[in-house]
């Protein structure tokens, strides 16, 4: 199988991540969906990373389907009890909350300093601190989010701390957030984490 994804997007790190957790072979293709060159728009309606090809030529996209489908074929990143999954499914909403908001952000902030809406950006900000106080919160004593030492939640998580490194580095999540610190450092000792660290793409300014 073949995994379309953008270097900078925490979206497509959860893909990649949970490819490598469950030893699932596939190759990584690196697309731009910010150029004319663009080949996602040709496999997937919205033209939006990450975006997953089958050995067979079905294609499956987004993040959240993705994931669903891998677990499918090789079970282990969700608990088997409904409240566990609930619990790994909620976090997953607030991390990806988080960088749709760092996005907002990130693509406003492209704008001329003068046409830039401050209301906007106080908005994403408030969202992104709340997101993170909320993940720090949700952490049990044991460091996970259930009694599964890593899931979706984890991996989630994970993702998204690294793209605030990236896309929102001014703010100091690891002051705000001791729990998802100690988190964050016991999840980057893994291969998978280390090996998909996110990098910059040139994304067009805005006019």
């Amino acid at each position: 199988m073949k995994l379309y994804i953008a270097t900078p997007s925490p979206f497509a790190r959860k893909a990649r991540i949970t490819l490598l957790e469950k030893q699932i072979p596939h190759e990584i293709i690196i697309d731009n969906p910010w150029q004319p060159e663009s080949r996602i728009k040709d496999l997937n309606p919205l033209a939006k990373i990450p975006t997953l090809v089958l050995d067979d030529g079905r294609v499956i996209h987004d993040s959240k389907v993705i994931f669903e489908y891998l677990e499918l074929e090789r079970p282990g990143h969700l608990p088997a009890d409904k409240h566990g999954k609930i619990a790994h499914r909620l976090a997953e909403v607030v991390a990806d909350g988080i960088c749709d908001a760092v996005v907002m952000t990130f693509l406003e902030n492209q704008r001329p300093e003068g046409s830039r809406s401050q209301f906007w950006l106080c908005r994403q900000a408030e969202k992104i601190r709340a997101g993170v106080n909320e993940l720090d919160r949700q952490l049990l004593p044991s460091g996970s989010f259930t009694a599964l030492d890593i899931g979706l939640a984890e991996i989630a998580t994970g993702s998204t701390l690294g793209y605030l490194d990236l896309r929102y580095s001014d703010y100091n999540w690891r002051t705000d957030a001791p729990n998802l610190l100690k988190l964050f450092e016991r999840l980057m000792k893994r291969t998978s984490f280390q090996q998909t660290v996110p990098k910059a793409q040139v994304v067009p300014v805005n006019q």
